[in-house]
């Protein structure tokens, strides 16, 4: 698939890796040079420019685009650009920041795909944390991790394991969890995982496969 990146700041960027990480097409848009030269440097295909600019966005191929992510810090950019995408019929994330209100979320839900709201994770997990305690929650994701998401299948080892003992390789953990067909949230205690489930996972992107495997029940290729 293919996915074109409003912003390479600190959402875009871990969204960026995670989605090359398991091989999609992903185009970068920023008009911050800096930023531009980092994902140049990470082998990303980049445009410069204003991505809130139709004529800018169109230069990343937006027919035979999946989905446009508005992931910058300035809410009316990430909009614009997510009007653009929609008029070329791609999906749309728009990025919110800690000061949306509710009235703001109704003018703009009925407008997108989906609405990610990244600095709520941390008071979800603490939120957690209180009523489970036993729940190793990463708050702080930092610039050397990524998210992903992982599709657990019939005969996978984790099935009915409880997902908060889940031990995967290295420093990875199971953020959120959903049952199939359903929003994925922050895992209670006692909540355990059953084939079809999804989970969201935050680890180091070189490590990523391996974890994938490991939550499948996949040998590594020979």
């Amino acid at each position: 698939m293919k996915f074109v990146i409003v912003g390479f700041g600190r959402v875009g960027m871990r969204t960026a890796r995670t989605l090359d990480s398991e091989g999609h097409e992903v185009v970068v848009v920023d008009n911050d040079r800096e930023k531009v030269g980092r994902a140049q440097e990470e082998g990303f295909d980049v445009i410069e420019g204003d991505g809130s600019a139709e004529r800018v966005l169109e230069q990343a191929g937006l027919d035979d685009t999946d989905a446009v992510a508005g992931l910058t810090g300035d809410l009316s950019a990430n909009f614009a650009a997510c009007v653009v995408g929609e008029a070329h019929g791609c999906r749309t994330v728009l990025r919110v920041s800690e000061d949306f209100s509710d009235e703001l979320y109704e003018k703009y839900a009925d407008s997108v795909d989906e609405i990610i709201y990244p600095e709520r994770l941390g008071a979800v997990g603490a939120k957690t944390a209180l009523l489970g305690g036993d729940f190793d929650v990463i708050a702080d994701i930092t610039e050397e991790l990524a998210l992903a998401s992982v599709e657990i299948p019939d005969g996978a080892p984790v099935i009915g394991d409880r997902v908060v003992e889940v031990e995967l390789p290295g420093d990875a953990r199971i953020y959120a969890h959903g049952r199939a067909n359903e929003s994925m949230s922050i895992p209670l205690p006692q909540t355990s995982i059953e084939a079809g489930d999804s989970v969201a996972i935050l680890a180091d992107p070189d490590i990523l496969t391996a974890v994938r495997r490991t939550l499948r029940g996949e040998s590594a290729p020979a």
